[in-house]
């Protein structure tokens, strides 16, 4: 059925198997096989999502004799930093990591005054092809894995907790699954990484469910089966057209999956999961942005349990889209004001640091 099955990666070699791909009755039995008591795997996680440490020379509850192999067998390194920018004041980091294949990626943490939101990618590229998106015409080179994914979430707690980051040591309190790749056509990989951030150490990172948004183009099937995983987190539809039309030029999925069955999907998971639903919506100049596009958009809105996010469109370098004019935004947010759905036009965090999904792995020389 599924969407997953659809959007196959192409085939490659696999990550080093990893404390965080795994469950933590699944990790006793990986410290068994190397012959230790199963309740070194709780210490073992402790040190890792709550501790946020590698170093076998901090896990002094450990037998000496036991810490490098339990370290190498069950915390391999998964990222190697490549190149990290700041801006904001060093409030906005985003950094391109190499894994173990070559394959690039990018996360962004932002701190704000009353939150920390780091945005992840979980595929290398990305297969839907959507022409204004830098991660979109790079194409798709593989599915992440759960843990490479969550590795960089626990990069970034543990720069907070640190205090390599501005503003005092600090938490993660929000995760979007909105950098490179579509979430949900790595839908076994998401949903561990959802498991692994919201359960409580030792089994995980403790964070809300609330505090995490998972992001799809549409792909109607995993919405529907996310909607029976019983994880509260926030769905965000990046949906850039109310009409078929232009969606279909737009999210070339939309040929398969149309508005109305998106948005169908979208109200489900909203009706049994009580959690708003988020519309994405990059606002291009002259491509989507008209008056009566928001009307339209309004209407298929109106009176449902849903947030509408404007973007301003961050350009990649030599692409004919751009962001819409400052005048043509106000008048798409009057219009859906008027329908009385909720707007908000995103913080443009990122964009003077290449701050759109794939910009920077797109100007790594040997990406």
């Amino acid at each position: 059925m599924s969407a997953e099955l659809t959007f196959v990666a192409p085939r490659r070699a696999k990550p080093s198997r990893h404390l965080a791909d795994l469950t933590l009755a699944e990790r006793r039995t990986a410290v068994a096989e190397l012959g230790e008591k199963p309740f070194r795997a709780e210490q073992l996680s402790r040190h890792y999502f709550e501790r946020l440490t590698t170093d076998p020379a901090h896990m002094t509850d450990l037998p000496a004799a036991s810490r490098d192999l339990l370290v190498t067998s069950l915390m391999p390194g998964l990222l190697t930093s490549v190149r990290e920018i700041t801006c904001d004041g060093g409030t906005t980091r985003k950094t391109l990591w190499r894994l173990f294949d070559g394959a690039l990626v990018e996360s962004v943490l932002m701190r704000y005054p009353d939150r920390v939101t780091i945005c992840v990618s979980s595929q290398a590229g990305c297969g839907m092809n959507c022409p204004f998106c830098a991660t979109g015409q790079a194409g798709l080179t593989r599915n992440m894995s759960t843990a490479e994914i969550v590795e960089q979430v626990v990069a970034g707690a543990r720069a907070l907790a640190r205090d390599e980051v501005p503003g005092g040591p600090g938490r993660v309190s929000n995760i979007v699954f909105m950098g490179m790749g579509e979430p949900l056509a790595n839908y076994k990989a998401v949903i561990g990484v959802v498991r692994r951030i919201t359960e409580p150490a030792p089994e995980g990172l403790g964070i809300s469910a609330r505090g995490v948004t998972v992001s799809t183009v549409g792909l109607v099937p995993a919405i529907e089966k996310l909607s029976d995983e019983g994880l509260p987190v926030t769905l965000a539809v990046s949906l850039h057209a109310p009409d078929d039309e232009l969606r279909d030029t737009l999210v070339p999925v939309n040929t398969r999956w149309k508005v109305a069955e998106v948005l169908d999907a979208a109200w489900k998971y909203a009706a049994k999961t009580k959690r708003r639903v988020s519309i994405e919506y990059a606002l291009i100049k002259d491509i989507n942005d008209h008056e009566w596009r928001a009307d339209l958009l309004g209407r298929l809105l109106k009176g449902k349990l849903v947030h509408v996010n404007l973007i301003p469109l961050n350009p990649t370098p030599g692409s004919k889209w751009t962001a819409s004019r400052p005048e043509d935004e106000r008048a798409f947010v009057r219009r859906l004001e008027s329908h009385g759905v909720a707007v908000t036009v995103r913080d443009t965090r990122g964009r003077e640091i290449d701050g759109a999904c794939g910009q920077l792995a797109a100007a790594t020389p040997d990406s």
